[in-house]
């Protein structure tokens, strides 16, 4: 895609940091405007971030997205005032050191990284139909390729914590796993969804608590590469060789196979039951 000015429109989550701030930087140089659902503000001291916000090309919405109630208020917002979405990208996530819940009860790693991007898709589906790209990309993670175990019913309450290669490795794997499952039936309305992995990056924060393994943190502060990386997969995901193809998983911008896809429509069932009941009930 080039750098002139366009009028597509890409909507990131979790976009004010790390790969998810690459992200949006690479979406604002090549022309997009983009919708930002950020719980942190922009780091003011960003060139390219403080013109796009002056010029209205960065339109910032702010919310816990762990919080039905903040979410709920934020999507009201950029419904009022977006005419479409082209592309969204739904990539909050990361990790926390311990068994945390959200809001509503549920295990936070499976509310944010779960049910909160099948909520968003689901929300905006009628601005995503009146774009022209009509895309969906999640953000998944390779850390579930050391899940042993899957039981869809112990995504909400576990009854153990791991850091990294526990609950935040199942909600990846469970996201995945729903994105494949709805795949056909977006695709009536001409949406095509895609889960990626972006690969390991250097998205430690100073004072911040990854949720990391010791060992992991050591190898991320020396060995992995920027976050830059991971953002150019999620940008070729939605644009680049499998712009055509819905359903996917992809890691290194190709196809690979999910572990436990028996559990595919179960894991669809808790997130649509979570939708309809707790959020647009309310």
């Amino acid at each position: 895609m080039n750098t002139t000015e366009h009028d597509k429109v890409a909507l990131t989550t979790g976009s004010s940091h790390g790969i998810g701030l690459e992200l949006t930087r690479r979406l604002l140089s090549e022309g997009f405007q983009v919708v930002a659902l950020n719980r942190s503000a922009f780091p003011e001291e960003d060139p390219l971030i403080r013109e796009s916000l002056a010029r209205r090309k960065l339109r910032v919405h702010r919310a816990d997205l762990s919080d039905f109630e903040d979410l709920r208020r934020a999507l009201d917002a950029i419904r009022a005032s977006e005419e479409k979405i082209d592309v969204l990208f739904n990539n909050a996530g990361g990790s926390v050191p311990e068994l945390t819940f959200s809001k509503q009860g549920r295990e936070l790693h499976f509310e944010l990284q779960t049910v909160v991007p099948y909520v968003i898709a689901m929300e905006l589906r009628g601005l995503l139909w009146k774009g022209a790209l009509r895309t969906v990309v999640n953000t998944s993670s390779a850390a579930f390729d050391m899940t042993r175990r899957f039981d869809p019913d112990a995504l909400e309450r576990p009854a153990s914590f791991k850091q990294l290669f526990g609950p935040y490795a199942t909600s990846k794997l469970a996201l995945s796993l729903w994105t494949r499952e709805v795949a056909p039936l977006i695709e009536r309305d001409g949406i095509r969804i895609r889960s990626v992995d972006p690969g390991g990056n250097n998205t430690l924060r100073k004072g911040r608590p990854s949720g990391l393994p010791f060992f992991v943190q050591t190898l991320m502060r020396f060995f992995f590469p920027p976050p830059s990386q991971g953002a150019s997969r999620l940008y070729e995901a939605a644009f680049g060789a499998s712009r055509e193809l819905s359903g996917v998983y992809l890691r290194k911008d190709r196809t690979r196979d999910l572990p436990f896809r028996e559990h595919g429509p179960r894991v669809l069932e808790k997130v649509r039951t979570i939708h309809e009941r707790d959020f647009a009930a309310g």
